[in-house]
């Protein structure tokens, strides 16, 4: 097992760990940069398929953290490497924003509503009934099944909104068949990750909030795990599974200055 100090490249999550709602993580700022001046390979994840990674990575500075736009994966630019990888110059029928829409345009993808190869289901503010009834006769019909991401719920102001897992469980009911799912936890999202910096399970590390996303997958993936507590889990949500990360850490200003080679300035 990498112990922290081999670890070469890292992969870390978006909210929880560097942001919390839209103010930055104390460490996070000193860790991203500490990462740039050092040219440490790095990549910002998250399973929010709506933006694109120049949304995000203005929406990360105005939280004061600098993320260049490079250097975000989403969850629907990995199931655009990963659609790609599968039929190059394919077509798809898309329940999504712009994120999804503009990553699968990027990777040569023509939309149609016409026999396309594949049903995406991705993040939206405003799920369509008539888009939902359109994508169960398009898969009915032959076109495979795939969504960016499981989470069953997202967060709003107002509380919990229905996301891409339950509008994927309302097209599994009504068609019979169980989509692909591209984002955390299925290590795809990593493994594209690791491929979009060239690197090696073996010397990465994966920093995320979530047991039964961010860490499942590291494990699986074959990462350096490590769990901060600014996100969801506690001790008590760690020991609901049967698994645990190489480390758990209170936050990520706790793996400065090991992880960047840099001093953290109080």
């Amino acid at each position: 097992m990498a112990h922290r100090d081999d670890i070469e490249c890292w992969l870390t999550d978006m909210d929880g760990v560097l942001v919390h709602e839209n103010d930055a993580i104390p460490g996070a700022s000193e860790m991203l940069a500490g990462w740039e001046a050092n040219d440490i390979p790095y990549l910002v994840l998250t399973n929010n398929s709506i933006f694109t990674a120049r949304d995000l990575s203005a929406r990360l500075r105005s939280s004061g953290l600098d993320v260049p736009e490079k250097r975000i994966w989403t969850s629907a630019l990995a199931t655009a490497a990963f659609l790609q990888q599968q039929v190059p110059g394919g077509s798809a029928f898309v329940i999504g924003e712009t994120g999804i829409l503009t990553a699968l345009h990027d990777a040569g993808f023509i939309m149609t509503e016409t026999n396309p190869d594949f049903v995406v289901v991705g993040e939206t503010r405003t799920y369509s009934f008539e888009a939902i009834t359109k994508a169960i006769r398009l898969i009915n019909r032959g076109a495979r099944f795939i969504i960016t991401n499981p989470d069953a719920t997202g967060p709003s102001a107002e509380g919990p909104l229905p996301a891409t897992g339950s509008v994927a469980a309302l097209i599994t009911k009504a068609t019979g068949r169980e989509p692909y799912v591209v984002g955390k936890p299925n290590p795809m999202m990593f493994r594209s990750a690791l491929n979009k910096i060239g690197a090696h399970s073996k010397k990465t590390g994966m920093i995320g909030d979530r047991m039964d996303t961010d860490i499942v997958a590291g494990i699986e993936a074959g990462l350096h795990t490590v769990l901060v507590l600014t996100g969801i889990s506690d001790q008590r949500e760690i020991e609901k599974y049967p698994f645990r990360p190489d480390e758990i850490v209170d936050s990520v200003a706790d793996l400065l200055p090991t992880i960047t080679g840099t001093i953290r300035t109080v």
